[in-house]
């Protein structure tokens, strides 16, 4: 299963560019206040978000004269730093920024800062930060959601590699467990969505029985997610797993009922 990657959007910053304004405000009568605009707003797109393609899609609430970008690697090494004009372009017209990194490392977090015309600017960052924890798939017995002790060695091996990698990234911020079931296509899609949600949900009390210390999530998908395509009633055993995914924030899940629930 491809995981887009997850973000996140901090508090967004308001202030006026040093002694100038790209479109001066007309001047307040003698005794009054000059009128500040509402907020300049900066939003992204997080389908949008294209860490492959290194480009990035912005909106502004206002009037855009430019967007800066700053793309910070794992190591807390500045990967590229970008600026493109866009004219006053309207208010909520998608801007899109591209940047070349100057080398292949992860990137952690996305600064963007937004320009409109009146020399007022926002920021916003975006952590797209997340990885997936190869490990040995737990068997469980039909319609069962019981783990079995000869299974335990499986989730110690997996616990021992979420420690490695969160000791490693620690500094990244608060960095939660998702855990994610599948089926195959045997039995209703109702019964697999609702076994492969117990069955994430056992695999998430053994870790936190197990003293882990991070947060953690889990949600089913059933088999709505396989990882070979099946007709129904098929017996895959490749689409019968359990994804672990560490993340600073919830990774997107197919529209719908499913959502992210916490142990």
């Amino acid at each position: 299963m491809r995981h887009l990657p997850a973000l996140l959007l901090a508090a967004s910053l308001l202030a006026p560019a040093a002694a100038r304004g790209d479109v001066p405000a007309p001047a307040p009568a003698q005794g009054e206040k000059a009128p500040r605009p509402p907020a300049l707003e900066v939003t992204i797109d997080r389908s949008k978000v294209d860490l492959k393609g290194r480009q990035i899609e912005v909106k502004l609430s206002r009037a855009a004269a430019k967007v800066r970008i700053k793309v910070v690697g794992q190591s807390g090494a500045v990967l590229a730093e970008e600026e493109k004009p866009f004219g006053g372009a309207a208010a909520g017209t998608p801007l899109t920024v591209t940047w070349t990194p100057s080398s292949d490392e992860t990137v952690a977090r996305i600064e963007v800062y937004g320009h409109d015309t009146q020399g007022y600017w926002a920021g916003v960052a975006i952590l797209p930060w997340n990885v997936s924890i190869p490990h040995e798939e737990v068997q469980f017995e039909t319609n069962s959601d019981v783990i079995r002790a000869p299974e335990v060695p499986k989730l110690e091996a997996s616990l021992q590699k979420i420690s490695e990698v969160v000791a490693k990234t620690s500094e990244l911020g608060k960095i939660t467990l998702f855990i994610v079931g599948h089926t195959d296509t045997v039995g209703s899609a109702e019964h697999n969505l609702a076994l492969s949600r117990r069955r994430a949900r056992a695999i998430a009390a053994w870790f936190k029985g197990r003293g882990l210390k991070l947060p953690v999530a889990f949600e089913g998908l059933g088999e709505s997610a396989p990882l070979v395509k099946t007709a129904d009633q098929v017996d895959e055993p490749r689409n019968r797993r359990v994804d672990y995914i560490l993340s600073v924030e919830p990774p997107r899940l197919p529209s719908g009922e499913a959502s992210w629930k916490a142990l």
